[in-house]
């Protein structure tokens, strides 16, 4: 801790922070400040990678003698970083401040570098620790660092995601061969009541066809009766 003035403002522990890495899960760092003086000292949190940490709260007023824990929450992280280093770096700033001094919005110079002001400023460093549950953490260590083995649990992923895909493809076919199904059980019974009126209407037309055929044949026309000659007198 390097300090503008006399005597340490506040106390850090610990000064570094250590995550437990774990791929896709956040994971966090608890920061417990102590106020060391009978005055009221503000705090601010900075950091040289803001886009990868949550810092609640990042700035505020410490009673004196009263302790403030500061929670600094890593983003879920998608790969291992080379070797399981960090660079990432905090930087904690203090400095007295009024007693009055609104703990919500503190004033823009608050922490501004001016003569005769006490401002300290306490560095703390990002160290990234694989988990013990997994196994031994020196072969952790060599597993994460190698570049192969994160190609193989991106590659496991891929195949992970396409079997999900297939599965889900799967059971839309399953559903379309089920709503098939129940429309080929409907149609033959039509096809079975199509082929009954069509059997009817041929019986039907048989009929009509026999009757036709049995019917007698219309008289033919009367034969017409040849008329006599007319009878000749005998000579006497």
């Amino acid at each position: 801790m390097t300090s503008g003035g006399g005597n340490n403002l506040i106390s850090v522990d610990p000064e570094e922070l250590r995550f437990q890495f774990e791929l896709e899960k956040p994971m966090h760092c608890d920061i417990k400040v102590t106020n060391t003086t009978d005055k009221h000292v503000a705090f601010k949190v900075k950091t040289t990678s803001p886009k990868k940490y949550f810092v609640r709260p990042n700035t505020g007023v410490i009673q004196p003698r009263d302790i403030c824990t500061i929670r600094v929450t890593l983003q879920a992280q998608v790969e291992y970083p080379p070797d399981m280093q960090c660079k990432d770096k905090f930087l904690l700033q203090s400095t007295l401040v009024p007693a009055n001094t609104d703990t919500e919005e503190l004033p823009q110079n608050t922490f501004s570098k001016e003569p005769g002001k006490q401002l300290e400023e306490c560095k703390l460093k990002v160290c990234y620790v694989a988990r013990t549950d997994q196994g031994n953490s020196d072969d952790n260590l060599k597993q994460n660092s190698d570049p192969s083995s994160n190609q193989a649990i991106q590659t496991a992923r891929a195949a992970r995601d396409s079997a999900v895909r297939e599965v889900t493809q799967l059971q839309q076919e399953l559903d379309m061969l089920k709503k098939r199904r129940q429309r080929s059980k409907a149609s033959p019974g039509f096809s079975l009541r199509l082929a009954i009126a069509a059997g009817l209407i041929g019986i039907m037309v048989g009929f009509v066809l026999k009757l036709a055929l049995s019917s007698p044949p219309p008289p033919p026309p009367p034969t017409p009766t040849p008329t006599p000659p007319p009878a000749t007198a005998g000579a006497e």
